[in-house]
């Protein structure tokens, strides 16, 4: 028997590889997730209550660091993010802002937390490169976002990485064409 599928076209491809680490949604279990992982998503649930409930940094970072499975996190990462995000929201909204087809106040909080997380990190977390910033915002919008809000922050994010990364982007590119 061959290790090969054939499609309905008639064309054979090698069998799909069983992903591991996915629960049957296709989310990434806990424990394949990293601490850097762990923690946008603690800053994403903060950075929630922030839009939504207006609630204060402090109280946003006493609550989340009470959650089960916060121990697992990258605490100062989480901490980056939270604070700076909240801090620099201005900032943020004045970069995402142009690249929309909407109002700001027209995003759902999920993708718009998402968008500041990855607005934040290209800005400020150079030891991150700036594809593995947008692949790890895109995951963090399918797993708590609507259905195709992840195609949304993909489209903003990969508009602002080339103004707030150039040469990094632009490398990466001219690396994939060579």
């Amino acid at each position: 028997m061959s290790d090969e599928h054939t499609t309905p076209a008639g064309n054979s491809r090698p069998p799909r590889q069983k992903r591991t680490g996915l629960t049957s949604t296709g989310v990434r279990k806990a424990a394949s997730k990293s601490a850097r992982t762990r923690s946008r998503e603690f800053a994403l649930q903060g950075l929630y209550q922030h839009l939504v409930g207006k609630n204060s940094p402090a109280s946003i970072d006493m609550f989340t660091r009470d959650l089960a499975g916060f121990h697992k996190c990258d605490a100062a990462h989480y901490d980056a993010l939270l604070h700076g995000c909240i801090t620099t929201e201005n900032d943020l909204n004045a970069l995402i802002a142009p690249k929309l087809d909407r109002q700001l106040s027209e995003l759902s909080p999920i993708e718009h937390a998402c968008m500041w997380i990855g607005t934040y990190e290209l800005m400020h977390c150079m030891d991150v490169p700036w594809r593995v910033v947008l692949n790890e915002v895109i995951e963090l919008a399918k797993e708590f976002g609507g259905t195709d809000g992840h195609k949304y922050v993909n489209g903003v994010l990969n508009a602002l990485a080339p103004e707030l990364r150039p040469d990094e982007v632009k490398a990466d590119k001219a690396g994939k064409s060579a």
